[in-house]
Order: structure tokens, then C-alpha cells, then sequence
């Protein structure tokens, strides 16, 4: 054993190099309780091949000392080797003391495979052996939620609850607020997630979450304000705890709680979007403009920001600022066709009729079968003084909006007016 403590020791001095040598060399000639403790030396410091030769070994001499099988199985595990753990714990049965164990962890490894049925049957004989175990009932619960089963595992849940309100660091009552907000009871939910005890970030954001899916706003807004005070840093709460605020009505407190949301997190596009809108309801102009290209500057391709800024540089008769936006967007590489005729009405409006056209002519081969389009493209060429291509693109117009008398009539006029002129 000296050579063992003294590898413990170089090991404990940062000596790495040393200390596994000190147990390469001894091992061929140590007896069999100290190659099981540097089989124990070798888990502990990560080297679990090393280990699982010499459990492998241990466990051919002595193929009924289960504690070397569950080392294995864990080392197995821990190497994603889930056939060979498989195989070790499947040797367990009812007489062994560690068949309860061996049952939950092959559930474990069978869930991960996908064989759901499978792990179930273990979980359900483990059930039958131990009927009072809360940690079995939980793991029943845990699989039925995996598999959106969710009415299935609530009276798991509830079973393990009344034996057992913890398991593992989980509120088993937090697992049934989501299982009950799963089936769409949000007042079971919500009655569950005010028994949690544990001040859990996620677990209070959750409980937020499933109070506004409920149309319970106040309590959305309890909870979300006493997460925001208790961690500042969480910073999925921000927009949902201002779109709460909105909703009662509190534009100003939703429209600083937006600002608190980007002090923490600058780079945010949907929580510029949410301040930009609410600084809009409240008569920011100036605001809303820049939240929104602060948006548009973190994601070009964010249509609801652009989408904005269009419309209310139009209603501010601002086209000049239309021109700009798009003509940057479409260097950026941001194809759109609705962009293209944007520009074109823009152009028109500030009478630079060569942009215009060349604006509508693109945008054309993506809305050569929309109504609307071809009859604003006909109006402009008519303006133009393109007659022939005006007449060519409402014949087109009226494929589509055969009963409209009105450009029926006007193309007439048009034809006679070029017959007239030839």
C-alpha cells in the first residue's frame, strides 16, 4: 500500500506524470484489494479506461460481486458504452441488493436509445418490487412527460409528491404545475407552482409564463417583477413582463421595462422591435425610429422592423428616408420583390421617374399576377406616356379582374387614342 499513497501524494503535489508511473509499476505485483483501489484512484481522476481493465479482470475472478458489475456499468456509461452496460446490469435480479438500481439505470439507458416501451417495463418492475418508492413513481412521471404523455404521468407525479416533495434537487410540484399547464389546466397549474418552496429562476419564469398563457396577468406580472429584482440577469423575462404590462394598458412601465431588458442584453432585435412600438404608441417618433433601425442594423433581413419603418416614413411623407432604408438593404444582399416596388412608388412620389421605372420593371416579374400591382405599374406608364406598354399590362389586369368596367374603358380610350395618333 505504500507505493499507492505515494502516488496519492505525487498526485496531490501536481505531480501527474509521477504518480501514474508509481502505479504502472506496481500494479502487476498488487494483491487484489489494492488494484481495486487504483481501479477506485483511476475513476477519481478520470482515467477510466485504465480503470475498467482492471474492474474487467476483478469481475471474471469474482462474477458474483455485484459492486464491481455497477462500477462497470458506470464506467460504461460514463464512455457511452450503453450496449456493455446493458449487458452488466441486465444480470441483476429480484435476490440482488442492487436490482432496484440495475432497473433504473437500464430505464435510463434505454430511454436514451429511444426504446420507451422498454424503459417503462423496468421502471414498472422496479415499481412492482419497491410500490413505495417515491424515486421510482417521479422517474414513471419523468418518462410519460418526455413522451407527451402528460395526463399519464401526473398521477406519477402526484404519487412521489406525497411521499417524497423533493427528489434529486426538483420540486416534484414544480414537474406537476408543467404537467397540468401541459393539458391546458392552468389553474391545477397554477396552484402547483405557488406550492414550489425553492426560489428557482426558471421555475419562477415558468410560473409567469403559464400565468399570462392563462389570461392571469396580475399574477404574470407578481412573479416576473420579483424575478427581475431577484436576478436582473435573466433576460427572456423582459420582453414578456413589458408585452404584460402592455396588455393592462401600462404602456409607460412596458416601455421602460423594454430599456431595462436592453441595458442587459444590446442586442436584442424583437426587444428593440417591442420598445419601438411601444415608443410609437406613446408619440416617441424619434424613439421608435431608433429602436427600430437599431433592429434592422442587428438583423437586415428582420421584415417586421423594416416593415415599420416603411409605413411610417410614407405616413410622414418622408420617401427620401424609403429610398435610403431600401437601396441599403438591397446592397446588404436583401433580395425582396417588395422591396423593388416600394422603391418604385417612392421614386415616383419624388418624381425620379428612370429610378421608377427600372424599380417597377424588377419588381414585375414577381407580381406579373397581382392585381394591385399591375394596375399601379399601368397607371405609372400611362404617366410615362408609354401607351403600348401601359395597355399590355392592364390587358393583363383585366385577366385577372375581368369585371373591373372602369379599365375596360380606359384601355378603349388608350387604343383609340394610339389609333387616333397613328
Amino acid at each position: 500500500m505504500e507505493e499507492i499513497q505515494q502516488a496519492v501524494r505525487l498526485m496531490e503535489a501536481n505531480r501527474t506524470d509521477e504518480a501514474l508511473k508509481t502505479l504502472q509499476s506496481y500494479l502487476p505485483e498488487a494483491d487484489e484489494e489494492e488494484r481495486f483501489t487504483i481501479a477506485e484512484l483511476y475513476i477519481q481522476w478520470g482515467m477510466l479506461e485504465e480503470a475498467k481493465m482492471i474492474l474487467k479482470e476483478l469481475s471474471q475472478r469474482y462474477p458474483k460481486e455485484n459492486e464491481l458489475k455497477i462500477m462497470l456499468s458506470e464506467i460504461h456509461i460514463d464512455l457511452e458504452e450503453d450496449e456493455e452496460a446493458i449487458e452488466l446490469l441486465n444480470q441483476f435480479g429480484p435476490e440482488d441488493e442492487d436490482y432496484l438500481p440495475s432497473l433504473m439505470q437500464l430505464a435510463d439507458l434505454y430511454q436514451s436509445q429511444g426504446l420507451f416501451e422498454v424503459a417503462e417495463q423496468k421502471l414498472l418492475a422496479a415499481k412492482e418490487a419497491a410500490p413505495n418508492e417515491a424515486v421510482i413513481d417521479f422517474a414513471l412521471g419523468e418518462l410519460s412527460f418526455s413522451n407527451g404523455e402528460y395526463n399519464k404521468s401526473i398521477p406519477f407525479y402526484e404519487n412521489a409528491r406525497s411521499r417524497e416533495p423533493v427528489i434529486g434537487d426538483i420540486e416534484v410540484a414544480a414537474r406537476l404545475a408543467e404537467a397540468y399547464a401541459a393539458t391546458g389546466d392552468f389553474e391545477q397549474s397554477l396552484a402547483h407552482f405557488q406550492k414550489v418552496e425553492e426560489e428557482n429562476a426558471d421555475v419562477k419564469f415558468r410560473y409567469g409564463f403559464v400565468a399570462f398563457q392563462a389570461n392571469r396577468t396580475d399574477i404574470a406580472i407578481k412573479v416576473w417583477e420579483d424575478l427581475v429584482e431577484r436576478d436582473p440577469y435573466y433576460q427572456s423575462v423582459y420582453p414578456l413582463l413589458a408585452q404584460a404590462y402592455e396588455s393592462e394598458g401600462m404602456i409607460e412601465e412596458a416601455y421602460q421595462m423594454a430599456q431595462s431588458g436592453l441595458a442587459k442584453d444590446e442586442f436584442n432585435k424583437e426587444l428593440y422591435h417591442l420598445a419601438g412600438t411601444l415608443a410609437h404608441r406613446q408619440g416617441k417618433k424619434e424613439e421608435a425610429y431608433q429602436s427600430m433601425k437599431e433592429a434592422v442594423s442587428l438583423d437586415p433581413g428582420y421584415k417586421e422592423a423594416i416593415l415599420f419603418l416603411i409605413e411610417n416614413y410614407k405616413t410622414d411623407e418622408d420617401y427620401e428616408a424609403v429610398i435610403d432604408l431600401l437601396e441599403h438593404l438591397l446592397d446588404l444582399g436583401e433580395a425582396d420583390p417588395n422591396y423593388h416596388w416600394e422603391l418604385a412608388k417612392a421614386y415616383e412620389t419624388e418624381e425620379q421617374y428612370s429610378e421608377a421605372i427600372n424599380h417597377y420593371e424588377v419588381a414585375y416579374n414577381s407580381f406579373k399576377e397581382d392585381s394591385v400591382f399591375l394596375k399601379e405599374y399601368g397607371y405609372f406608364l400611362v404617366e410615362e406616356g408609354r401607351m403600348g406598354e401601359a395597355v399590355r399590362i392592364f390587358r393583363e389586369y383585366m385577366k385577372i379582374e375581368p369585371t373591373d368596367s372602369d379599365i375596360e374603358d380606359f384601355v378603349h380610350r388608350l387604343e383609340n387614342r394610339e389609333e387616333d395618333i397613328t
